[in-house]
């Protein structure tokens, strides 16, 4: 599995932490998480699978507690890891980061996360605006296909 971002560093204590992430597109269009964090201000919505949880309930959920949206028909593109420092949790993470492709389908709230906005752009626009190299990467691959 491809990595991205900073180097694994011996000796720090990482924890896997599985995550699931959607491309929600309409055409060329992209629904995004913009936040106010001062490290990462545009994002593929998405986070973290819960215990109990399975990838595709932690998609929906993550969808619409950062963009109120509702989505359909998810299909798996791509994964990717990435060692980094969590400061929400207070600890080293290798995420192993699932990337659905989705459909909007309708916006039912406002985000529930309160520093979250949805936001749309194009997709030529998101390969240079996202803040995870990652994301960048799979966004120019399903652009480009």
């Amino acid at each position: 599995m491809r990595r991205f971002g900073e180097r694994y560093v011996p000796g720090k204590p990482y924890r896997d932490r599985r995550g699931a992430y959607a491309l929600i597109h309409d055409g060329p269009w992209l629904l995004l998480a913009e936040t106010e964090s001062a490290r990462e201000t545009i994002l593929l919505p998405g986070g973290g699978i819960d215990p109990g949880e399975s990838p595709l309930q932690a998609l929906h959920r993550e969808v619409m507690e950062e963009t109120g949206w509702r989505i359909g028909a998810p299909r798996r593109f791509g994964m990717f890891q990435r060692y980094v420092y969590m400061p929400d949790y207070g600890y080293w993470a290798r995420k192993v980061c699932t990337i659905y492709t989705a459909r909007p389908i309708q916006q039912l709230d406002d985000p529930i996360e309160p520093d979250h906005t949805p936001v749309w752009m194009h997709a030529k626009d998101a390969v240079r605006s996202l803040s995870v190299s990652a994301e960048r990467h799979f966004v120019e691959r399903w652009f480009n296909s």
